[in-house]
């Protein structure tokens, strides 16, 4: 998880976690849990879905956000 990107382009859509949080029907301390990966917190599939549709990510942007640590060498 990159965390650092979709904070950035949350930024850039005058997003914060809070709004975020309420769009995608969830608490703000369980959205920022996913985000920094804490008590094995994820995000499924219909929430990484969600994102990439409310910010409208390419696949290669999803793929950094949500895959980064899979792929980093």
């Amino acid at each position: 998880m990159n965390k650092t990107l979709l904070a950035s382009v949350m930024v850039k859509n005058k997003d914060t976690q809070s709004t975020l949080a309420s769009a995608m029907g969830l608490s703000l301390s369980r959205l920022n849990a996913k985000i920094n990966e804490r008590d094995d917190a994820a995000f499924t599939q219909s929430e990484m879905a969600f994102i990439i549709n409310r910010y409208k990510l390419s696949s290669d942007e999803a793929m950094s956000i949500f895959f980064s640590s899979l792929v980093a060498s």
